[in-house]
């Protein structure tokens, strides 16, 4: 979540106009993510996420405000889209596709403990059984074809290690088949700062933007890499032990999911890798723009490539 686009206060107040949620008190940008200018705006009638979307396609949007309303509506612990006075979840503002959505309750965590490691497989598990029954299709924008074009072309931005490192990757996950593995909705995208905790009761699953259909097993190995692993990329095993366990206790992965586990592994520190390199290396412009660090995840995709971490 970052600013791009800045929004005034009239220009909130006439887009509010649309909706039933009170008279506008305060609004406020937020600075943290990549992708989307987002907002905290408060009403007299509650809380609530103002993003509009940057670079996203725009047909793709009704694919994200939909499965959130198919998990909430199941009790799923995600924001809930806000419709306007005439039943529309998607509205324009400054040019821009835009969505209000439920502000939940909770902080995200930058030192989870192992409960809420077990609390984050325990939802992401149930996430995939839930989204079995979404009919909404989306296809991942920052999948396989994707991880090979940004791979090549930072190829002559970049150091000789670096290069020789995202050249062995793409040697080495072309035998990766992911579409043989199985699939359904994932997030893609269940970091720390995308999960709110009271103490240690899970109360939000947030930024579905990235959600599409893929491999569940790669779901899984994002969000591993991002909750237990270390500053030096090693994986901490108490905490991995615990998310794995809570995930399997909803959703138990098969045979062929256990086998390619270390290689999905890597491809999910690669993508983020490549990800953030991309954006070190060609920055964007925009108001409280947040750059992440592609450093951490070179050395979790290095760790993974020298130690294979069992899935069972």
């Amino acid at each position: 979540m970052s600013v791009f686009t800045k929004v005034s206060h009239a220009e909130l107040h006439t887009f509010l106009d649309q909706y039933a949620l009170g008279e506008l008190i305060g609004f406020q940008g937020i600075g943290e993510g990549v992708e989307n200018t987002n907002y905290f705006v408060d009403t007299r009638d509650g809380r609530w996420v103002l993003t509009l979307f940057e670079r996203l396609n725009y047909a793709d949007l009704p694919f994200f405000l939909g499965i959130m309303e198919h998990l909430a509506a199941r009790g799923f612990p995600c924001p809930m889209p806000v419709r306007d006075r005439h039943g529309e979840s998607l509205r324009t503002l400054n040019g821009k596709p835009a969505a209000l959505v439920l502000r939940l309750t909770g902080q995200s965590v930058l030192f989870p403990t192992l409960a809420q490691c077990a609390a984050v497989g325990a939802a992401l598990g149930e996430l995939h059984v839930l989204g079995q029954s979404f009919a909404g299709v989306c296809a991942n924008d920052r999948g396989v074809a994707w991880r090979r074009q940004t791979g090549e072309l930072l190829l002559p931005h970049t150091d000789d290690d670096t290069r020789q490192l995202i050249r062995d990757e793409l040697e080495a996950q072309a035998a990766l088949d992911l579409t043989r593995l199985p699939q359904g909705v994932i997030h893609a995208d269940l970091f720390k700062d995308n999960v709110l905790f009271v103490d240690e009761r899970l109360t939000g699953v947030i930024d579905f933007y990235y959600a599409c259909n893929d491999a569940l097993l790669y779901d899984l190995a994002i969000t591993l890499n991002d909750w237990c692993a270390e500053a030096d990329g090693r994986i901490n095993t108490a905490r991995a032990q615990a998310l794995i366990m809570a995930y399997r206790a909803r959703r138990e992965p098969e045979p062929q999911e256990c086998a390619a586990w270390p290689l999905v592994l890597r491809a999910a520190a690669f993508r983020f890798f490549l990800s953030r390199l991309h954006d070190w290396t060609f920055p964007r412009e925009g108001d409280m723009v947040h750059i992440k660090d592609p450093d951490p995840y070179r050395r979790i995709l290095l760790h993974h490539r020298e130690h294979a971490l069992p899935l069972q």
